[in-house]
């Protein structure tokens, strides 16, 4: 090799993971939401469609990320999450499968967290399904922690209920995020 990476071959080699050093958080904005429906759509059982996602970006206590790669850009993330007196909560993130691991989905939670103590939060709290133990890793790698589990929260057709465990955590003031 010269330093530079081959172009995968048929023989199986793998292309490398793409560069969370190249992401973009930005805001989310009326215009990401049929992205952010289709990519919703990929990972998730019950996915809210793009009305559901454009209702969301209009409220006035949402705060919504998404994390973007390449030129021209591709969605590779989205955080939505929802301000409510001292109190915040990630409603839905989720990382496209082609980066995940990369780091994507610690800054988007990251980024979640800034922008809710600014928005005068000093907790957060999310609900992930009991059986997501990487998003629960992920979770507690960003200082998240268990502290209640809903039993049979979850209830998919054709699958048994699931609980959901509540993780929190406490906010750095908006002075100190």
């Amino acid at each position: 090799m010269t330093g530079k990476l081959d172009k995968p071959r048929a023989t199986g080699m793998i292309a490398p993971a793409p560069s969370v050093k190249r992401m973009s958080l930005l805001w989310a904005v009326p215009g990401h939401a049929a992205e952010i429906a289709r990519l919703h759509a990929e990972m998730f059982p019950d996915p809210w469609d793009e009305a559901a996602v454009m209702r969301l970006l209009a409220h006035p206590g949402s705060v919504a990320l998404v994390a973007s790669h390449g030129t021209p850009t591709e969605l590779s993330g989205f955080a939505l999450a929802q301000i409510a007196a001292d109190e915040a909560e990630i409603l839905t993130l989720g990382v496209a499968a082609d980066f995940r691991r990369t780091g994507v989905g610690k800054s988007l939670v990251e980024g979640i967290k800034r922008a809710a103590a600014k928005g005068g939060a000093r907790t957060l709290f999310l609900e992930v399904a009991a059986s997501n133990k990487s998003a629960m890793a992920l979770y507690a790698r960003t200082g998240l922690a268990e502290t209640a589990r809903r039993k049979g929260y979850y209830v998919r057709a054709g699958a048994a209920p699931e609980d959901a465990i509540v993780m929190r955590c406490t906010l750095a003031s908006a002075g100190n995020a």
